[in-house]
């Protein structure tokens, strides 16, 4: 018997291309992948500044096939076989696979609109861009030839590892070594530009990235040592609105100026003709 029911054929759902949208930390929103890419890796709706590859920010920066990397070859060891929940050393395996670095900063020279300049950026696809030997030494060996060379200094943090704890002692001297490479640059009269992303924070905050002669930092980053948290937990007290935040520090002296990473370079090229470095002096060994 027949009830004339007709036979419905069902369509196969086609699957949405994975990867094509991503969420904003920010604004909370989903966002079209190459609308950001298109703003410089920025949320359009929120102006959230998403973290981005090292080498992505010297493309961004220098002109067109005038970097030249540096120092390329050092690589971290394990000096004190460190293991918590995994061994440093699967870690550092892991990081050089996922992002193609020795390390956690990309150094070298390059033109920037022009200007040699000598310069560092950190990348927090590598341990969150911890500062170990290796980085210490790179940033250090940079400053130096910085010095040797006249040329200006620019560092771009994005250091949210802080000091490495898995070297121990080791990690934490290189705050000295960097300030000490920095206190030469000035007194040789070089320029030193720091330039803070999200989040740059721990060791690194508490010396080289806080040295620059000018201090810039993207909106809404987060800067500091201690994380809010912990320093609400410490001082158990509530913390003002906006606390460790580029805008905050801006209205208390610390940062001379916020700028939107589309503007940066041209920012920087602004920086660079103004300050004119002055005759080098002789360093003393």
């Amino acid at each position: 018997m027949s009830y004339g029911f007709k036979r419905i054929r069902f369509r196969k759902k086609r699957e949405m291309p994975g990867g094509l949208w991503l969420l904003c930390p920010g604004c909370e929103s989903m966002q079209y992948k190459r609308a950001v890419e298109e703003q410089f890796q920025v949320c359009p709706e929120c102006t959230f500044h998403f973290e981005i590859p090292a080498d992505q920010r010297i493309s961004m920066l220098l002109d067109e096939d005038s970097f030249e990397e540096s120092n390329e070859d050092l690589c971290p060891l394990d000096p004190l076989r460190f293991k918590a929940k995994k061994a440093y050393k699967d870690r550092l395996v892991r990081a050089q696979d996922v992002t193609g670095l020795n390390d956690a900063c990309i150094t070298g020279t390059g033109r920037l609109d022009g200007t040699e300049v000598v310069i560092g950026v950190s990348d927090s696809r590598f341990l969150r861009g911890s500062m170990g030997s290796v980085v210490g030494e790179k940033i250090t060996r940079a400053i130096e030839l910085a010095t040797e060379k006249g040329f200006p200094f620019i560092f771009i943090s994005g250091s949210g590892g802080g000091a490495r704890m898995d070297e121990g002692a080791l990690s934490l001297m290189q705050m000295a070594k960097t300030s000490v490479a920095l206190a030469r640059l000035d007194d040789a009269g070089g320029l030193f530009i720091s330039v803070l992303t999200n989040p740059t924070m721990g060791g690194c905050m508490a010396s080289f990235a806080a040295l620059g002669d000018i201090i810039l930092a993207e909106p809404r980053a987060l800067l500091g040592f201690a994380g809010p948290e912990v320093i609400r937990q410490t001082v158990r007290e509530d913390l003002p609105e906006g606390f460790q935040t580029s805008e905050f520090l801006l209205d208390h002296g610390f940062l001379d100026m916020i700028v939107h990473r589309a503007d940066l370079k041209g920012r920087l090229s602004q920086l660079l003709n103004y300050c004119r470095i002055k005759p080098r002096k002789e360093v003393v060994a």
